[in-house]
Order: structure tokens, then C-alpha cells, then sequence
């Protein structure tokens, strides 16, 4: 094989170039036939260097975006409306913080950090013609911002538009604009993931078996494998610029995130005095000042960029964030970047429950459940890692007093105390994301053993529906594994259908029987062929936007109650309009769902266009809303009539750990983002079928399906 050296001849050949040629030389990369890259290093450093390189090379866009937001620099490139965006980052980390963190780490953490900046740098290096949107050299102390590999993590779930009304007026938003943002929370698409083990008793072959199955938007996680001769060979999903396996196996453990119920947020309601000029916040009997730094952003408008500077507040349980009724509020969460990093590589060198089990004490994995299984037999469940004490008098669902010390957390719960499901009786294991309450049927844990910060006591469809595939059922295979968690049974619209059914019994429409009729004999699974699961679908959504909605109710009961008990003159409204709708739209409410549902992707920008006019492939997956575990839905309108897949089964992995350890794969498109990759969409139509792939782990299995090796620096 010939290799062609593809560096920037322009520029000198510096000391920092020689290393990373150096560098270099201990890393082999090889793509297997569906483009995933299997990278071997030397060190862990080395191979860290290579997954960085190869991750530039599938998608340095989405490489380099991650980094821009994180780092609170989104305004540089998308203008003054996402300032709040980067002045929520800054509050939580600035860089001298960020470079603090990176240079009070582990030693070898620090390798890891520098192998990072190494491998994006040396691509760029070696790739002239790729130009930045804003970060042209990457530094080791920026994985600091992006340690933990969940979708954004736990500061996405601080309001942007609550810290924009606070640092322009003071103020809380408006009740009408919380309103409109909460309407808006519940009609996305629901976030989340299913993580099923289930033990050798009842697989097939004797082997405990692994879903990993997450609910992300589509190409947020690249497939890689990666390896080093210090013992680390994990395969899975990573998010990209980050240098750990997220969610993936090695040859004898596995672990799945999902995300978790637990507790692991608090506001503080400050009670603040201002004393010559300076401010305070009351502390039980004493007045401690209140932290004021400023911060100067940047943000782009037309080709300049200007600067705007904010003041920012905080008090020892965080930054202040928010008003809430009239007092201003600190945002407490887990940010301790340089644990949750070590935590996050650690987890993927662990061979067995002991050495996971120990990991897990690190206790930085705040804002995930995690499902877990091994080549020794055992599978666990793992409900939070980062659970603060609290003392229970108090509500922290609500904002509490911060002026009362006996709010203040307590340290944390350690492993033991936490919810966690160790080799149940029953053989199984799941979370969709419901109550861990329900994880291994009778051999769940029991809610009265817990403070209820651990965990909301609430089901969703998938959970219901997760169960019922799974109680009373051995033969377990990595097939039909693939088969159950493809499911197409909808137990949501068992609940929701059949009230329809008798509102319009009772109240016989014309205009509508043709379409009643088809309800009454649809089965409640979807199919590309099914016309009721189009019909449903479109009525569901119109129930969540248009119809009575008591406000005790969370999302199951929801739909419970609107095929029960509310006023049927409003469900035949509400299906009048579904009729009307698809009949405006298609020319007949009689469509297929495959007809409606489509996967498309026409380019590798990050927010994807949709086009009716251009190709696309007909899905018959559906909304996890609805209970399907295989979920398929979108979170924004492109002004299209058909409905475009963003979010949902995205990276799909079954495990089976043995003496030698097997899985199958599936990855939403192809590996890489640019849309003159053979490897971009290879796998769009595989996904539509359900056709998962092998994964290629062992040396001589990736040998046998290369179809490029090379080193970094060296085009493949």
C-alpha cells in the first residue's frame, strides 16, 4: 500500500510538528468497510492522539462546534443570540479555571489532555484545506468544559432564557413566556435512552447480553474502537472531541447510559444586601460578600465582532443564575471537570464488576443511570452516581431558602446509598428512562427505602412496554434482542385510541367513519404500511397541543386521561382536525405512515434542512412518546409536509460477553459527515430495515474487513 504525506508544505517544521509526527508513528489507524475507525496506539496517549484524528477526519465540523459551545464561544460564529448561551458557560468555568483544573490534574490525565489537542492539531496541520469556523489550535485544557458525554449535560438544563431576563433587567421571565418555553419542553421530542441486561439464565447461549440503545439527535456520536498496549480496547459511541468510549464495551464489561430521575440540581433562593456599594447574601447569622467577576463576550454581527460585557454573581452554592420571586437564585450542580474526566476513561479499562463497581465511587457520572453487564455473569443497575445529601424537612423540586444553612447539601450519598439492582432474581434489567422502581420486577427497589430526591416514582410507555417484552421470556438471542428492542407495538395508543372509538360511537360522525373504522381494527404497531399509525400519530400530537391537560398529570397519565376521561366532543374535535390536516397535506388522511415518516439527509450541516422535493427513505419506527423503544421522531418544523427523523435511535449496539465477546451495531446514515463519503449514508437504508452489522473486534477480524491502514498524516 502507498501512502501519501498530505502536510502544509507553507509551514516550518517546528518542534511542536515534530512531536506530533512523532507521535504519530505509534498510532495505526484502520477503516473496516463501513468506515468505523479501529485506532491502535502504543500508550493510551497514542491512541487518544489517533481517536482525536480519525474523529476530525469523520467530522471535524461537529468536532470543533462542541468545543465552540462548550467553551461559551457560540456568539463568534452565530451572532448576539447566543450570548446567553456562552455566558451560561462562563458562569460555571472561565479558562483560567479551565487551565487550573488541567494543570492540577493526574499526570497521566494530563497525557490524555495533550494527545487530544495533539490529534485535532496535527489534522488541521496535515489538512490546509479544512478552515475553522473559529478554533484554529486546540488546547489540552479544554476537554475541562466537555467532561462528561452525555447530550450537553447537566448545564443544558439551565434556562438560557432565564439567565438572559435576569442579566439584562434583574428579573425573573415572564409567567407567560415560562408558559410558552414549558409548552414548548413538553411538544419536543421526548430525550432519553433504553439500557436492557439480561443474565445468562436466560440467553441462549449462557452469555449475559447488553443493549445499548440511546435516544440522541442523529450523528451526535461517531462509532470507534480504539486500543493501546496499556490494556485499553473499548468499542462504542463517542461523542465528538471527546477521547473516551461513551457508551460501549470491551472485551469483558459493557455499560449504557441513560438518562436519570434523580436529583442532582438545586436552586438556591438568595437573600441579598447591598452595604456601601457592595453586596451580600444573607448566611444564617452572618453576611458573606457576594463573588463578582465581569466577563467580556464576544459576537459576531455581520462581518465584525463586537463585545458586550456582563457582570457575573455568585455565592458558595453557585452561580447566580435566575430570579425566582424576586430573589436572586444560585443553580447548584456537579462540576468537578477533572473527576468526571478520569471517571469517564476509567470506566472503559474496567474487566469486571469489582473494578466498575470501584470506578462508580468516583461519583461524577451526575446526570445518568447506567446499565451494566459483564463476561463474568453479573448485571447491575446503577440509578445516579452523583446524589448530594439533603435534609429531607425540605422540597428540592422548588427552589429553596439559601439563606438557611440546613439547605445546604451534606456531601454525597456514596454507591451503596444510592438505587442500584445487583444480579436480580428475575434475569433482567432495563430503564427507558422510567422509575428505577420498576427496573426488575418484584425484585425492584422499593421507593420507601429512599429519600425521594433519588428518583421520581414515574412510568413512561417504554418502560411499560420494555417490561412486557421481557417478563416470562428466555432464548434470549443478539437477535432477537435486535427483534425486541424494534418492537413495533405502541402501548400508548392503546391507552389513547379506544376512547376515540367510543366518543365517536356515541356521537356517529360520517366524515368520519371511513377513518374510524381503520382505527378500530389497527392493531396499535407501526409499519411503513400502516394508515392508523398515521392517523394516530397526527391525533396524538394535536391531543399534546390542543387538548385539556390537567396540571397534575405527567406525560403518561397525559394520554391516560385524554383516552379516558376527557370530553369526548373534544377528542372528535381534535380527530376532525387530524382528518382535515392529512387530508390538506396529502390529498387523503388515508397515507401510509412510510408515506409520511421519512429519513433524509441532504448534507453534514448540524441543523439539517429537509426538502419534500428531494430523496428520502420511508421509516417505520415512531416517537418514543408513544412507547416505541426503537425511537424515531424530530424536534424542529423545516416547513415541510412530511415528517424528518432527528433524534432517536441514532448509535444501537447489542452485546454478548462471553469467552470471547460478540456485538452488532447500527449507526443512523454512515460514519462520516461529508456527503462525498461512500460512508455517509451506507447505513441509511440498512437502519430503515433493521439490519444491523458486525462489529469488528478482535485484530484479526478488523484485518479481515480493512479497507484502509494507515497513520495519521497519511491519507488513507
Amino acid at each position: 500500500m502507498i501512502f501519501v504525506f498530505f502536510a502544509s508544505c507553507k509551514q516550518e517544521h517546528s518542534p511542536e510538528i515534530g512531536k506530533w509526527e512523532a507521535q504519530a508513528e505509534n498510532v495505526t489507524i484502520i477503516r473496516d468497510d463501513f468506515g468505523v475507525p479501529h485506532i491502535y496506539g502504543k500508550t493510551d496517549a497514542d491512541a487518544v492522539f489517533g481517536l482525536l484524528y480519525a474523529q476530525c477526519e469523520d467530522d471535524f465540523n461537529r468536532v470543533e462546534q462542541n468545543y465552540i459551545w462548550a467553551t461559551g464561544r457560540l456568539a463568534e460564529v452565530e451572532g448576539e443570540v447566543a450570548l446567553y448561551s456562552d455566558l451560561r458557560a462562563r458562569l460555571f468555568m472561565t479558562k483560567e479555571e479551565a487551565v487550573k483544573n488541567y494543570e492540577q490534574s493526574p499526570e497521566w490525565l494530563k497525557e490524555l489532555c495533550n494527545a487530544f489537542a495533539d490529534g485535532i492539531n496535527y489534522y488541521l496541520h496535515t489538512h490546509p484545506e479544512v478552515k475553522p469556523r473559529l478554533i484554529s489550535h486546540f488546547e489540552p485544557w479544554m476537554p475541562m468544559y466537555f467532561s462528561e458525554g452525555s447530550i450537553g449535560g447537566d448545564i443544558e438544563r439551565i434556562s438560557i432564557q432565564k439567565i438572559k431576563a435576569f442579566y439584562e433587567s434583574g428579573m425573573a421571565l415572564p409567567e407567560m413566556e415560562q408558559l410558552k418555553i414549558q409548552k414548548e419542553e413538553e411538544m419536543a421530542e421526548p430525550q432519553g435512552s433504553n439500557g436492557i441486561a439480561i443474565s445468562g439464565n436466560l440467553t441462549e447461549s449462557g452469555n449475559t447480553l447488553l443493549l445499548i440503545n440511546p435516544h440522541t439527535s442523529f450523528y451526535f456520536r461517531g462509532e470507534v474502537h480504539v486500543v493501546s498496549e496499556e490494556g485499553l480496547n473499548a468499542y462504542g459511541a463517542v461523542t465528538w472531541g471527546q477521547f473516551f468510549v461513551y457508551q460501549g464495551f470491551n472485551e469483558k464489561t459493557g455499560w449504557m447510559h441513560t438518562s436519570t430521575y434523580t436529583d442532582v440540581m438545586d436552586e438556591f433562593k438568595e437573600t441579598i444586601v447591598q452595604n456601601d456599594g457592595n453586596l451580600f447574601y444573607q448566611y444564617g447569622e452572618e453576611l458573606r460578600p457576594v463573588i463578582k467577576t465581569d466577563v467580556v463576550l464576544k459576537y459576531k454581527e455581520g462581518n465584525r465582532i463586537k463585545e458586550k460585557s456582563f457582570p457575573m454573581y455568585r455565592t458558595h452554592h453557585g452561580p447566580i443564575t435566575h430570579a425566582v420571586d424576586g430573589q436572586w437564585t444560585t443553580s447548584a450542580m456537579m462540576w468537578e471537570p477533572v473527576k468526571a474526566l478520569e471517571q469517564s476513561y476509567i470506566r472503559s479499562k474496567q474487566n469486571g464488576y469489582d473494578g466498575f463497581r470501584k470506578m462508580m465511587d468516583i461519583r461524577t457520572n451526575s446526570s445518568n443511570n447506567t446499565v451494566y453487564a459483564d463476561a463474568e455473569g453479573n448485571i447491575a443497575y446503577f440509578h445516579g452516581n452523583f446524589i448530594p445529601k439533603r435534609d429531607t424537612i425540605f422540597d428540592f423540586t422548588k427552589p429553596v431558602d439559601g439563606s438557611n444553612p440546613k439547605t445546604d447539601w451534606k456531601g454525597l450519598h456514596t454507591v451503596d446509598e444510592n438505587i442500584l439492582v445487583l444480579n436480580p432474581d428475575n434475569g433482567w434489567i432495563q430503564n427507558c428512562n422510567s422509575t428505577p422502581y420498576t427496573a426488575a420486577l418484584e425484585n425492584s427497589p422499593k421507593p420507601e427505602d429512599y429519600p425521594k430526591y433519588m428518583s421520581r416514582d414515574q412510568e413512561n410507555f417504554r418502560g411499560i412496554h420494555a417490561i412486557d417484552l421481557l417478563t416470562d421470556r428466555s432464548g434470549f438471542t443478539l437477535d432477537n434482542l435486535i427483534e425486541l428492542a424494534h418492537d413495533p407495538y405502541l402501548p400508548a395508543f392503546e391507552a389513547l385510541i379506544p376512547g376515540l372509538i367510543k366518543a365517536y360511537d356515541a356521537q356517529p360522525n360520517p366524515a368520519l367513519k371511513e377513518p374510524i373504522e381503520v382505527l378500530r381494527q389497527w392493531d396499535f404497531r407501526t409499519s411503513v404500511t400502516s394508515v392508523g399509525m398515521t392517523l394516530s400519530h397526527y391525533y396524538g400530537t394535536l391531543c399534546y397541543q390542543k387538548a385539556e391537560r390537567p396540571k397534575e398529570l405527567y406525560a403518561m397519565q397525559l394520554v391516560q386521561y385524554w383516552g379516558s376521561e376527557s370530553p369526548d366532543e373534544e377528542k372528535l374535535k381534535l380527530f376532525q382536525e387530524t382528518v382535515e390536516r392529512l387530508n390538506s397535506d396529502f390529498g387523503t388522511w388515508n397515507t401510509l405512515w412510510g408515506e409520511v415518516n421519512r429519513y433524509q439527509r441532504l448534507n453534514g450541516d448540524i441543523r439539517q434542512a429537509f426538502d419534500d422535493g428531494q430523496a428520502s427513505i420511508p421509516i417505520g419506527l415512531a416517537s418514543g412518546r408513544w412507547g416505541a423503544l426503537a425511537a424515531y421522531g424530530a424536534r424542529y418544523d423545516n416547513n415541510t409536509k412530511k415528517i424528518y427523523g432527528t433524534r432517536g435511535n441514532s448509535f444501537v449496539a447489542v452485546v454478548e460477553f462471553g469467552d470471547k465477546v460478540k456485538a452488532k451495531t447500527m449507526l443512523a446514515g454512515g460514519q462520516s459527515g461529508d456527503p462525498e463519503s461512500p460512508h455517509f449514508d451506507d447505513q441509511a437504508r440498512r437502519y430503515a430495515d433493521m439490519d444491523f452489522k458486525d462489529a469488528a473486534y478482535y485484530k484479526e477480524d478488523v484485518l479481515q474487513r480493512a479497507v484502509s491502514t494507515y497513520k495519521p498524516g497519511e491519507k488513507p
